[in-house]
């Protein structure tokens, strides 16, 4: 049976969702997962170039708290460390696909040029 939802309760479960995510850096490490992919710690440095070290293992950790990416670590040296979506992690694609596609229809006003006298 679906949960049912009042305004305030929907807001709440809302913002609560939404503190997942936020994070200047969490959607694009998000949109580089999808699909299964499995990526290296420098992999995704490398995909995220303006993105510090710091920043994005803070990230990363978070996320991992979440349980929304699983961190695989090999006993070798020089250490591997991979990363990877959950499958609740995988789950949020559609719903982000869904976002981007309805970022995409906005229309944004033409800006009129005004004509010098």
């Amino acid at each position: 049976m679906a949960k049912r939802y009042t305004p305030t309760s929907a807001a709440a479960e809302v913002a609560a969702a939404i503190r997942l995510l936020e994070g200047r850096w969490k959607l694009v490490i998000l949109f580089h997962l999808f699909g299964r992919k499995v990526m290296r710690f420098s992999d995704l440095e490398r995909a995220i170039p303006n993105v510090t070290q710091k920043m994005l293992g803070q990230q990363l950790r978070q996320l991992e708290a979440d349980s929304i990416v699983a961190r695989k670590v090999y006993p070798q040296v020089p250490p591997k460390v991979e990363y990877r979506l959950t499958d609740w992690g995988q789950s949020l694609c559609p719903a982000l696909d869904a976002i981007l596609k309805w970022a995409d229809r906005r229309r944004v006003p033409r800006r009129r040029r005004k004509l010098r006298p």
